[in-house]
């Protein structure tokens, strides 16, 4: 310490010297200047989007889709509508592929002219992404 005191003893007791032109930072402006910041804006949001899965759409062989129908005209020929889960694959809006979600609901109406279902809850779904349905109804034999 003895050796900077030595070499710049003639200015380290100074107060600090205030411009008339520029007045003095506040504190947290001066602590935010060294925050840190992201030069490239959205690459890590682009990153992300990259590395989340997405799932590939199965393609049901002629065997597969007569089962689901037999099942679907099941619910409906039912004297009361019985609750069932509707396996059906969700359309990622932003890259290829998507999900597959459960959805549980009884059927309120079946469209077969453009191919959609509509549950007890308002839910609307393409008869087309449905790739598997259970319900209490079904036996194994059966199906």
């Amino acid at each position: 310490m003895s050796d900077a005191r030595e070499q710049y003893g003639d200015i380290i007791d100074r107060a600090h010297p205030d411009s008339p032109k520029h007045p003095r930072m506040p504190r947290k402006n001066r602590a935010a200047q060294f925050a840190p910041f992201a030069a490239l804006t959205g690459y890590d949001d682009l990153i992300h989007e990259a590395a989340r899965y997405t799932e590939r759409r199965i393609v049901l062989d002629e065997n597969k889709k007569e089962e689901l129908n037999r099942k679907l005209h099941a619910l409906l020929d039912a004297e009361e509508q019985p609750e069932a889960v509707f396996s059906c694959f969700v359309q990622d809006a932003k890259k290829s592929g998507g999900t597959y979600e459960d959805v549980t609901g009884r059927i309120e109406n079946a469209d077969f002219l453009y191919g959609y279902l509509t549950l007890d809850s308002g839910r609307v779904l393409d008869i087309g992404d449905v790739i598997e349905i259970e319900s209490e109804l079904f036996s194994e034999e059966r199906f």
